[in-house]
């Protein structure tokens, strides 16, 4: 194959793929990094050194790409401008651990909170940080659309009367909980 048709082959391929990705995200390539709206901000400031670490997804309104995993545990490593996120799931229906990488980055000159992970380079998606409590025991992890809610803790299980009053400030925020599904830890 010549050089010219390996190059429009490549630049096919590649078109195809980012339609087919952001279709499949529901990306919405027209909203900005920084569109807040005052009910679903980041938070400001993180330790990215306690925020590193073990991580149990609780329950999500779960984005196309993690909609039937289940027992899914996140490991963040801090990196120079990013973390490096080691996750292991189990598909609905199977014994089997599944294992993924991703990257989560995080940006200067907006709140800490902002981020965006990526799965496949190149494409980034948003990840917010909208609520974590001092003793980064939790964390609420939302998209600036709302499209997709992740509840997460060190451990695999929190106190019920705190997950339902997290859940709560979720729908107050605009998100769809009843759409929540529950990880089986």
């Amino acid at each position: 194959m010549n050089l010219n048709k390996f190059k429009l082959l490549h630049l096919l391929t590649l078109l195809i793929v980012s339609c087919f990705f952001f279709s499949f995200t529901g990306l919405d390539l027209h909203k900005s990094i920084s569109s807040f709206d005052s009910e679903n901000k980041a938070i400001a400031k993180i330790n990215f050194k306690k925020f590193q670490g073990k991580w149990y997804s609780l329950t999500s309104i779960p984005t196309a790409l993690d909609k039937k995993w289940r027992k899914t545990v996140e490991n963040y490593t801090l990196k120079e401008g990013y973390f490096e996120v080691f996750t292991t799931y189990y598909k609905t229906g199977n014994t089997e651990e599944k294992s993924i990488k991703s990257k989560l980055f995080f940006y200067d000159g907006l709140p800490d909170g902002e981020m965006k992970a990526q799965f496949l380079w190149p494409f980034k998606i948003g990840y917010r940080v909208i609520e974590l409590p001092d003793d980064y025991s939790y964390v609420v992890i939302g998209h600036p659309d709302k499209k997709y809610l992740f509840i997460m803790a060190r451990k695999p299980e929190i106190d019920k009367k705190l997950m339902s009053a997290i859940v709560d400030r979720c729908k107050q925020k605009g998100y769809e909980v009843d759409k929540l599904v529950s990880q089986e830890h």
